[in-house]
């Protein structure tokens, strides 16, 4: 029992010490690095069905192996015997044990000096970043978030260092059982206003838009402070991306996908072992960037019609090949059609992902009506739009170059406005006005419908309310007639006669017997008796 006590002790010992390694304690094939709390883990694996082997970082805890960083990517191991450890000048190296031969090191940016050396170390943190760092812990000299593969985890900057170059961008697999370098990736364009692109090769596939205050313009269905927060900073030192998850217990990836060309957040599902698709994109036609070309705007809701069109102003500049459905060509200007000093304006476009931003000026300080009078003073600006579409719209992006990638959606984007020829506008001004008083008509239409109904329901209840109270004040009536006559029925004290003794009394109804009247006079007194109401009480009895 004691000899049990003190092997438990000594492995939580060992496993307390497990997530880092030093110069005197190097990784070799079959150990691992798991972080303190146990979230990744460092080893040797062979992804898929591959028996070459590498250097990677995954998630412990996912039961479908997810590697989410791979040291030595395009070098696989080929020795059965490998060694990562701490070299002589405080590089993190991966080498051959038996040919001592270098497949991958760390390309260590502040030099270490011999006398400080063993004050380095490498430790795995539970972000998932794997740190080189000297002076115990006090100078970072690598990091793993330095150096994405293919995924991009909660803490990660993607982006761009201006100060120092380092450009951080993921890339696929080339397939499941080989993780050196695909054909996707996805990176920055610190250009104009800076914007992510998946590219295949050097072709651009998708385009997130610009970020206008707490999402991606091409990203519409991007919430921030729901499930994943994220953030993004472009100023004259770094432009970057980052995000976290609100829920600790959510583990998620976000990755470029070799197999369908696409990027994709993905969480994992413990429930069915397996990650489900969060989000992804492209996801249909109108996506692919340029599909619709150069002021051209791709609508996926146009129905049965051609998904293209073109901005007011232009025409297609191949109507073959737009005839085929085909619109990369893109749109042109019509011919002899001013748009510098000649009564020019601008034309609004609503619910759009904005243009290529490569070449646009950002000023976060101006207004949009500020924004139109100097993009109108300037022949080269063919547009602009608010920077930050939250709280009404704030600061100006001014378009310059071409209108290439823009999109409609359904229910979000924001307003565009572009440079619109005189004779364009005059159309607009001519249709506006029809349009207008249609509006005013069909509203006058609904109002007057609205007050004739109301009236209607108001009259109802009110004939309902009338028709109740008379049926309740015939209700009491007949209940009081019935009262009285049950009454007098059964409990008064007064004689009842029938007709014929009443005849013989009066000598049949002789006018001299009636009551109050003298029989020589043809006047009725104060307490005459109508015959025909005692005749009518006594054919009631």
């Amino acid at each position: 029992m004691l000899l049990r006590a003190l092997f438990l002790f000594l492995s939580l010992q060992l496993c307390a010490s497990t997530d880092t390694i030093t110069p005197t304690s190097p990784l070799k094939e079959g150990d691992v690095l798991t972080s303190k709390a146990g979230k990744f883990t460092l080893g040797f694996f062979s992804p898929g069905n591959s028996a070459r082997k590498y250097v990677g970082i995954w998630f412990t805890k996912v039961s479908v192996q997810t590697v989410v960083w791979v040291a030595n990517r395009d070098k696989p191991i080929n020795d059965p015997l490998a060694i990562l450890s701490i070299n002589g000048d405080g590089r993190l190296t991966l080498t051959s044990a038996n040919t001592t031969t270098v497949i991958w090191f760390s390309n260590v940016s502040i030099p270490v000096s011999p006398t400080n050396t063993n004050s380095t170390s490498c430790q795995l943190l539970d972000s998932g970043n794997l740190v080189l760092t000297t002076d115990n812990g006090k100078t970072l000299l690598w990091q793993s978030f330095d150096h994405i593969t293919n995924t991009f985890l909660p803490g990660m900057k993607l982006g761009l260092d201006r100060r120092t170059g380092l450009n951080r961008y993921l890339t696929s697999w080339r397939s499941k059982d080989d993780p050196s370098y695909g054909n996707f990736s996805f990176r920055v364009d610190p250009t104009g206003s800076p914007q992510f692109f998946l590219y295949q090769g050097s072709d651009p596939v998708w385009r997130t838009g610009p970020w206008v205050g707490q999402k991606w313009s091409g990203v519409p269905d991007m919430t921030r402070a729901y499930i994943f927060n994220y953030s993004f900073v472009s100023d004259p030192n770094e432009v970057y991306v980052t995000y976290n998850v609100l829920n600790d217990q959510i583990m998620t990836i976000f990755l470029v996908d070799d197999i369908s060309g696409s990027v994709q957040r993905r969480t994992w599902h413990e429930s069915t072992k397996r990650w489900i698709e969060f989000w992804s994109a492209p996801k249909e036609l109108c996506d692919q960037y340029g599909e619709c070309g150069n002021f051209g705007t791709c609508n996926p809701n146009n129905g049965n019609q051609f998904q293209c069109t073109c901005f007011p102003g232009f025409e297609p500049k191949s109507p073959r090949d737009w005839y085929l459905r085909d619109g990369s060509q893109g749109c042109a200007r019509i011919e002899n059609r001013s748009t510098c000093k000649n009564g020019e304006g601008f034309l609004r476009v609503a619910n759009v992902k904005l243009p290529d931003t490569s070449k646009a000026v950002v000023n976060k300080n101006s207004t949009l009506k500020k924004c139109e009078e100097e993009c109108l003073n300037n022949c080269s600006c063919i547009g602009y739009t608010s920077a930050d579409d939250t709280g009404g719209g704030s600061g100006c992006i001014s378009l310059y170059g071409q209108m290439m990638d823009t999109r409609i959606y359904p229910n979000a984007g924001q307003d565009v406005y572009f440079r619109a020829d005189a004779v364009e506008l005059a159309k607009y001004q001519k249709l506006k006005g029809p349009l207008a008083n249609k509006k005013l008509k069909t509203i006058l239409i609904v109002l007057v419908g609205l007050t004739v109904t109301l009236l209607i329901i108001i009259f109802v209840v009110y004939w309902v309310h009338q028709k109740k109270r008379r049926e309740r004040e015939e209700e009491a009536e007949r209940s009081l007639w019935t009262k009285d006559a049950e009454e007098s029925d059964g409990n008064s004290d007064l004689p009842f006669f029938t007709r014929t003794e009443i005849a013989v009394a009066t000598d049949n109804f002789s006018l001299a017997n009636k009551l109050g009247e003298d029989p020589s006079s043809s006047s009725v007194g104060a307490y005459s008796v109508n015959e025909l109401s005692i005749t009518g009480m006594v054919d009631g009895r």
